[in-house]
């Protein structure tokens, strides 16, 4: 629909000629002067190319896994940690729940601490029961800012290497020479295609700021090749 955002409708395939871009959803088909995908390079083996890519985007979409991650947030009635004057910020090369942030609104409703199961430790933990997983956060938590820590009011974590619209978070990651090999390609208009997403800001990569900047950069892409 123009002027629409469809939810729920995969993109299978992109197919570019001389006279414009068409998609192929589930569902339906589009047809485009140009195209500006946003996903991660490494999820882009999922849509077929018509003509195929250049042989540099492939190799970095192959060789720029998402990193490895599961976040938590841990709801308690108080932020105790502030009465040891403690600000509620951890990071550890030893415990599961390896950083931990303050993330507690206004002190009359409450308080709660933000945290990430972050590398080899989300991998540990992956495929984990969620109850595993809550006493890991616990115990960590507990080893941090003390026993009350052990007595919150909600749990909630999402494990972002099980979603198979992200297959991990929060951005795809170069392993050495990646960049300057194959950088250039990560943001290189392919014909009718542009790329953008958070993994392609030169700002804030990773964060939504990144994101909402790269959409800038490829709609100014887009208009420049128009006119």
């Amino acid at each position: 629909m123009p002027g629409g955002v469809n939810l729920g409708e995969p993109a299978r395939a992109v197919r570019q000629d001389a006279n414009g871009v068409e998609v192929m959803t589930d569902y339906s088909h589009y047809r485009a002067d140009r195209v500006v995908i946003a996903v991660p390079p490494s999820l882009q083996g999922g849509i077929e190319f018509t003509p195929e890519l250049p042989v540099p985007r492939q190799r970095l979409a192959a060789q720029m896994p998402m990193g490895s991650v599961i976040k938590a947030v841990v709801a308690y009635e108080r932020p105790f940690w502030r009465d040891a004057g403690l600000s509620g910020e951890a990071v550890s090369h030893t415990l599961a729940f390896n950083t931990v942030f303050d993330a507690s609104w206004p002190v009359e409703r409450g308080g709660a601490l933000v945290g990430f199961f972050d590398g080899q430790s989300a991998l540990d933990y992956a495929d984990a029961d969620p109850a595993v997983r809550r006493q890991a956060v616990l115990d960590s938590l507990a080893t941090y800012f003390g026993k009350a820590a052990r007595e919150p009011l909600d749990y909630v974590d999402y494990n972002w290497l099980a979603d198979s619209w992200a297959r991990g978070g929060y951005t795809g990651v170069m392993g050495p020479g990646i960049m300057t090999t194959l950088g250039p390609a990560l943001r290189a208009p392919v014909g009718r295609v542009h790329w953008a997403g958070t993994e392609t800001a030169t700002r804030w990569c990773g964060y939504i700021e990144g994101a909402l900047l790269s959409g800038e950069r490829a709609a100014a892409e887009v208009m420049t090749t128009v006119r």
